[in-house]
């Protein structure tokens, strides 16, 4: 389809730092802006009344915008941040990698015990495991002095159910999870408190100036395109994205679990249905990676695969045991073949049943 959202950009568009400075967040794009709340109107994935848009390098950039915001202008101790395990290894890295004395990493919401401030971060579906996410912290502690950020990267319908729409003060997304395109770099941020989205902006003004308005234009023109689809736009009927991906992961996850079946080593997890609006049917969750589990506990799961030649990531730098390893799914169908045929090795070796 790519011929329906090919964009051209002349030499001297989009020159300013500014786009609408009458806009809170002065360097989003309209057309971007419009393009996602339309987005989230017609999946229903998300609230977006009464909220700021913040456009964000992707939403890795978001997320340290939110922690400045939250912890700014500081206090006698860092803020501790915490998320559950397994978590995004990234959520680790970025808050370590200043090391900071406005936040500190603390690992496992599910072992935080400390009073006073934190913030948590959930990230539903989540990754590694897929697993739909709540709040930790105040329902096991009832601390409630802890701020929320919910990154929904992977609440669209090729992944999971959409079950309502979320109306959460602070929540991420981000079109590279969307539509697959990563390397324009766009997310976004739905911030219900202006003066958070102030200060998020302020974070990126002096890190970055801004956002490229070359990627906001392309990202607007296929959420567009995405839009147009699902809405059956214009005299020719399109194919529903989200149900064209969810098809093609569900062939992948059928593959995987076929092979994962005729193995003595590994265990794959697997997902409830639940009822999604978007689809208006029962579905199951099809995650974006394979989250992996090896039989026996003295084993390291991602050491085992590295012998296969399938490169995954440890369940260790997940927060989780060395016998859990993660693997994309979201690769080209020639690298999604290799793998299947590379783990069917393990074929002839006994049968061992997921969980």
């Amino acid at each position: 389809m790519s011929d329906k959202y090919n964009v051209t950009i002349g030499g001297g568009d989009l020159m300013s730092y500014f786009s609408d400075g009458n806009n809170v967040c002065w360097f989003l794009e309209p057309e971007l802006g419009s393009a996602i709340r339309r987005l989230h109107g017609v999946v229903g994935n998300a609230v977006t009344d009464d909220r700021n848009i913040v456009v964000g390098t992707g939403s890795s950039q978001l997320f340290q915008a939110l922690l400045y915001a939250f912890t700014t202008p500081g206090g006698p101790e860092p803020v501790s941040v915490v998320s559950s395990a397994p978590y995004y290894s990234a959520y680790a890295e970025v808050v370590s990698f200043l090391r900071s004395e406005l936040y500190k990493w603390e690992g496992d919401a599910y072992k935080f015990n400390k009073k006073g401030a934190y913030i948590e971060v959930v990230n539903s579906p989540n990754n590694p495991d897929g697993t739909l996410r709540e709040a930790v912290v105040m329902n096991r502690t009832g601390n409630g002095n802890g701020k929320l950020i919910y990154d929904f990267a992977y609440y669209w319908p090729q992944f999971t159910a959409i079950t309502g729409a979320a109306d959460y003060d602070n929540m991420l997304f981000t079109i590279s999870k969307c539509t697959g395109h990563a390397g324009s770099r766009i997310g976004w941020a739905l911030v219900k408190d202006k003066d958070i989205a102030k200060k998020m902006i302020e974070y990126i003004t002096i890190s970055s100036i801004g956002v490229s308005k070359e990627s906001q234009f392309r990202a607007a023109k296929i959420i567009e395109v995405v839009c147009n689809g699902i809405q059956n736009v214009g005299s020719v009927k399109s194919e529903n994205f989200f149900e064209y991906g969810r098809k093609l992961l569900s062939k992948r996850w059928q593959k995987l679990s076929e092979t994962i079946q005729n193995s003595r080593y590994l265990i794959l997890s697997k997902y409830p249905q639940e009822h999604c609006l978007f689809s208006g049917k029962l579905v199951e969750t099809l995650s974006a990676y394979a989250w992996l589990e090896s039989k026996d506990d003295t084993k390291d799961c991602n050491e085992f695969l590295r012998g296969l030649k399938i490169i995954g990531k440890s369940g260790k730098i997940c927060g989780a045991h060395q016998k859990f390893a993660r693997v994309n799914l979201m690769c080209r169908e020639e690298e999604f073949n290799q793998f299947i045929e590379r783990l069917s090795a393990t074929k002839d070796k006994g049968v061992i049943n997921g969980h």
